[in-house]
């Protein structure tokens, strides 16, 4: 499933939605997106790669750690009221990172590094209830969120790499992909600063849960781990 086929779907859950025609706001958000990255490949990842030559020890060089994978995060939501203190909302955001990396523990024959890039791309399609306590004309409105969602992930590496089934050892230019949709949920706390009757800034904290997902294609038998944390601030249009 393509990004591209992921947006197409989410628009057209909004367009079937019936509340659509009395949708209170749309708001626009980005941030940074923190990937737990818990699963046998970012382990195998940290176990071949590192990102930073200058922190290499005479033996050893540092691999890929969690932290390298923070990374951009942004999207929009599409929301409307179900009461006076409950919304429902239907989002897109989107999350990717690039990595150029080396392997840690070989280089060629010459001592030049065997160069690669690992890509990850995480697209949450999400549905939320929100719950805002507060009068909505308050100078400060906070809200808790739950929320499913339907998340699209693709991860690549390609570049230099080892034939480790190969006696030799060989070194190729390669590609490998998978890509795939997860089930998922969220939840969220965050706050609301209207700028006037029809604006708002918006700031919250969010926590993706998604299924460690069994990979295919390239990276068969292997796991990832697409749960994590994102920091927002967003401005919201109500009509």
């Amino acid at each position: 499933m393509s990004r591209a086929a992921a947006t197409t779907l989410a628009l057209g859950l909004l367009a079937m939605t019936p509340a659509a025609s009395w949708a209170s706001g749309v708001e626009l958000r980005l941030g940074a997106f923190f990937p737990r990255a818990d699963s046998n490949l970012f382990r195998d990842d940290t176990e071949l790669y590192t990102q930073d030559l200058s922190e290499c020890l005479a033996t050893t060089c540092p691999g890929v750690e969690k932290h390298d994978w923070i990374g951009f995060y942004g999207g929009g939501e599409f929301s409307f009221n179900l009461a006076e203190h409950v919304e429902m909302g239907l989002s897109v955001d989107g999350y990717g990172r690039s990595l150029d990396t080396s392997y840690r523990d070989a280089v060629r024959d010459d001592g030049s590094e065997i160069r690669q890039t690992l890509h990850l791309e995480i697209v949450p399609i999400g549905v939320s209830l929100r719950f805002l306590p507060l009068d909505r004309r308050a100078p400060v409105s906070p809200y808790l969120t739950v929320g499913a969602d339907l998340v699209y992930y693709k991860y690549e590496e390609y570049g230099e790499f080892i034939d480790f089934f190969d006696d030799s050892q060989p070194i190729g230019v390669d590609s490998f992909r998978s890509d795939d949709v997860a089930f998922g949920g969220h939840v969220a706390v965050g706050v609301r600063v209207p700028l006037g009757h029809d604006f708002a800034l918006t700031a919250e904290g969010r926590y993706l849960f998604a299924e460690k997902k069994q990979m295919d294609d390239d990276f068969y038998l292997n796991k990832i781990d697409l749960n994590g944390a994102s920091a927002t601030i967003g401005v919201r249009l109500r009509f």
